[in-house]
This record gives structure tokens, sequence and C-alpha cells, in this order.
């Protein structure tokens, strides 16, 4: 985070003479801000620095925090430079070869605050705001801010802590008011490969005439995020200036939402919980609603999908789950609709950018291959949506949306929101698909009775989504459908054979399906 520098502080960096030129290194660090010290520098020695410690760089007024590594190539950086990753030179805003100078950071001032979680103690909300302004502000190193998730995880928070966190986090960036009475949105915990419902909703309900501003995150462990897949039709990483005309003009976006300096703090703190796959329900809930009460979201409709292999597997924690997010969105004073959604399999046909790119189109031009669940489930959360409306009675939202959708008017939005968000030429007849491909058949004869969501989005990754948008995974059976051995459950599509190769290999470990009689299908008691 750039901030001001003081004249004062400034004066003594420069009375000290400890100027470095400022060198741009091709790293992504992912989230962190990172600099580059030579070893063999004498302002390395100097000042005593360490690797991983916290430092301060200042240039022209501003300043960045960041972790410091040390290196000893020179053809890095040399001893006269400070290095920067990507992170850091986008946020400096700087020009390579400008003067810097480099100190030791003063500790978080919420440290103490930290210290008492990691200890199990239940904390205040002034603490919460301290611990939060301090994550946003980059202040904290990532051995801390794996501290403070671990700490949150295995302390479950109480619902009063998870109330004040996600306040804490709506604060720590930007807060967006659309000012109109009703601004709606729909999001999903994650976890079901293919659920592409928000890029169908989004032209539904903005057909319909509600304001529908929704920006959406990228894939991370999944085969691809909304921003991912709306990426194949349009761009996604617009300015926010230029979004706002578009919302106001189309009353919907689809759009990756890292640009709006919404709860920055939640983009900083998934950057430790996923390569640690931890979700616990407090952070899930701060994470959730501050990002859409910052967008200036006033009535969300949040789906929770239940099965096996989702996040969500037993009832029981899905009502515990959906009661947390009701008493937080009312103390937020968020509208919230939670739905209970089937998640036992993948929803569509496709997994990955460019196959639930042409599954959303197909449905969208009402095509004969269109998927019917996620036709249905669209249309039943954006009816959801559409009841909102204050002129919609209860129970005709699903209606409405249906004849949206099939007199083409939800068609001719999303065309009309593609292109204003610098469309690109794509058409679901003709996609051209990554050429190495292989089918995984069915070992015997029977029934579907379990697709294991998390193992089909793993080999969709590793067959190169969603950074090959044209791979990933094609469905040939659900659940449910009768299959004759050999046939083929789910077609692999790679464009590298070292991402066929690895994701032959999983897919030969464990097909992640289940092949038995149709008693064995596992039921799931949900909303629709």
């Amino acid at each position: 985070m750039n901030e001001s520098a003081t004249p004062a502080t400034t004066s003594q960096h420069q009375a000290n003479g400890h100027h470095l030129a400022l060198r741009r290194v091709a790293i992504d660090t992912w989230r962190e801000n990172v600099v580059y010290l030579n070893r063999d520098c004498d302002l390395y020695r100097a000042e005593g620095f360490q690797a991983l410690a916290k430092v301060e760089v200042r240039a022209n007024g501003q300043r960045l925090l960041a972790t410091l590594n040390v290196v000893g190539d020179s053809t890095i950086v040399a001893c006269n430079e400070l290095g920067v990753s990507e992170d850091a030179f986008a946020q400096f805003g700087l020009e390579e070869g400008q003067s810097v100078t480099i100190s030791q950071a003063e500790p978080p001032a919420s440290i103490g605050a930290l210290f008492r979680k990691i200890e199990g103690e239940r904390l205040r909300r002034e603490e919460y705001r301290a611990i939060v302004r301090d994550i946003a502000e980059r202040r904290y190193s990532k051995i801390e801010l794996t501290a403070f998730v671990v700490a949150c995880n295995r302390n479950e928070l109480d619902r009063e802590e998870v109330y004040f966190l996600t306040e804490a986090m709506v604060a720590s960036g930007r807060r967006l008011d659309w000012h109109e009475p009703l601004v709606v949105d729909k999001h999903c915990i994650g976890g079901i490969p293919g659920n592409r419902t928000s890029m169908l909703v989004v032209p539904i309900v903005a057909a319909h005439g509600l304001l529908c501003p929704k920006t959406s995150s990228r894939a991370i462990t999944s085969p691809a995020g909304t921003a991912d897949t709306m990426e194949v039709l349009a761009d996604v990483e617009l300015p926010f200036a230029r979004l706002s005309e578009i919302v106001r003009e189309h009353r919907g976006c689809l759009a990756w939402g890292g640009t709006a300096d919404l709860s920055p703090a939640d983009d900083v703190l998934i950057s430790v919980e996923r390569p640690l796959a931890i979700d616990s329900p407090g952070q899930m809930v701060a994470s959730i609603l501050s990002k859409k009460i910052a967008a200036g979201s006033t009535y969300l409709v949040l789906d929770l999908p239940l099965g096996p292999s989702a996040k969500v597997r037993t009832m029981p924690d899905a009502q515990r789950l959906r009661r947390l997010f009701e008493y937080v969105a009312q103390r937020m004073h968020l509208t919230l609709d939670v739905v209970i959604t089937d998640g036992r399999q993948p929803i569509g046909d496709g997994i990955g950018p460019l196959l639930e790119a042409r599954d959303v189109m197909r449905v969208l031009e009402n095509d004969p291959l269109a998927p019917n669940d996620l036709r249905q489930k669209a249309l039943r959360l954006a009816g959801r949506m559409i009841e909102a409306d204050p002129d919609v009675r209860g129970g005709d939202g699903f209606a409405i949306a249906r004849d949206i959708l099939d007199s083409g008017r939800a068609l001719a939005r999303m065309r009309a929101i593609i292109a204003a968000q610098g469309g690109r030429d794509f058409d679901h007849r003709r996609v051209e698909l990554g050429a190495l491909a292989f089918e995984v058949c069915a070992p015997r004869s029977g029934v579907v009775t379990g697709i294991d969501n998390l193992q089909i989005a793993r080999i969709a990754r590793l067959a190169g989504a969603p950074k090959v948008v044209r791979a990933g995974v094609e469905l040939r059976r659900k659940l449910g459908d009768a299959v004759a051995a050999g046939e083929p459950l789910y077609r692999v599509y790679a464009a590298y054979a070292a991402d066929r190769d690895f994701a032959r290999a999983a897919s030969e470990r464990a097909s992640g399906f289940t092949i038995g009689t149709a008693d064995e299908i596992p039921e799931v008691f949900v909303e629709f």
C-alpha cells in the first residue's frame, strides 16, 4: 500500500545516503511485496538486514512495505540496486533506475493482538480493526499472516468475532455506493466444478431491470473462476471508472474484482488460506460478505452447495453455516437469501474456461445441446433475485426469469455487456479445444452413483485449466446415467504433452467416478 512519507523521515533517509537504484525483478510473488538486496551490498551489512525481514522502501514521497530476500547473484540484483517483485513494482508505480532508500520496518502495531489470538483469546472489535488494517497495508509477513489464519481456524471464531472481522475487512478498502435502493448480487461458496450460473444470472436480472454489478474472482485452486470464463468472451480487467459506466448503461457487468480495491485485506489473507487449504466457516463468511458489502450490494443470493465432495457435506453443517451468514449479514444491514443446493456433482457439461463459456452461450441461445442442470439452477437463482423486486409477487420469479431467457432478452443483454467490455470473437459452435485429448471410460457396466468434485477439478487443472483456456474436462455421464463397460465417462483436453500425461496419470489412479446400482446414488435434501 502506497502512503505519503513525512518530510522529516524522507530527509533523514536522504541524509543517511542509503540510495539504491530501483530494478524490476520479473518474479510473481502472489499478493506479497518482495524486494531483493545483494548480500555484498554495503547497506545490507551496515544495517544488519536479515532475510524475510519486513523493510520499508521510500521514494518520491511514497513508501512500500515489503519482505526482504537476499541474493548472491549480481546478475539478478547488483550491489547498487534494489530489486522489486512484480507485485511491488506495480504498487510503487515508479520507473526502473529511480533512486530509493530502504530501512528496517517498524513492527505492526497490532502484533500484540495477533499473539493473543494465537493463544486462543477472544479479540475485541478494535483489535480486529488494527489487525486487518496492518494486513491491508502489507505490514504482516507471510509467517505472521499464516499464524493469524491458523489461529482463527484452530480457535473457531464466535459469531461476534466473525462480525468484527467482516466489518474490519470492509473498512480496509473502498466501499461503493450505487445510489440505488436495491443492488443485487449472487455468490456461491465454491467447490463445484462448472458452476457458471453467475454468467447466466447477471444478464437475466439485468434484463429485468435490477442493478447487478458482478465482480468475480479468478481461479486459485479450481479449473476456472467466473472471471477466467468471462475472459474467453470479453475483457475482465477494466478500470473501475469504465466498469461503472457499463453498469450504469447495461444494469450489470461481469468483471474481475481485483481492480476495485474492495476488501483488499481479504485478497492478502486468501494468498495464505488457499495453499493451506484452510476455509474455516468464520473466515469464509467474512471473506464473502466483506466483498459483497464493499461492492455496494444490498441484496445477496448465496448458493450453498451440499454434497459428499462439496465444501459442506452434511445438512447440520449447512444449517449452521447458513445461520452464521445470516447473523453477520443482518448486523451489516445486508439482505441475504441463502439457498442450499445440490452439490453432489459438477454443474454443466464442461470444466475449464472455454468449455464453460460454451455451456453458458448454449444456454443463453437456447441451444438443444445446452446442459439442462446449468439452465435450471441459473433460472432458480435468478428467480430468487428477481423476487427482491418489490413489484414482483413472491413465487413468480422463476417464471419471469424463464421468460427472459426463452425470449432472447437475456442473450441480447449478455451480448451488450460483452461488447461493452471489449468483446472477443467467440462462436460456441466452432470451439477449438486442446488438440491432445483422451477419454476416461467406465471399468464396468452399471449406473453412475458418485462423481468426486475434487478429483474431477484436479484432473482439469492438471490438463492445464485455467491457464490454458482450451484445456479441461468434458463430461459424458452424470449421476444416475447408465453406462456400459468401456463407454466414455468424460473426455480430457490438453494443449501440451506434459499436461496431458499428468492428467492421464491422475485419472488412472482415480477416475473420480463410481459405478454401481441405482439404489446406491446418495440422496441430498436441498431447496431445489
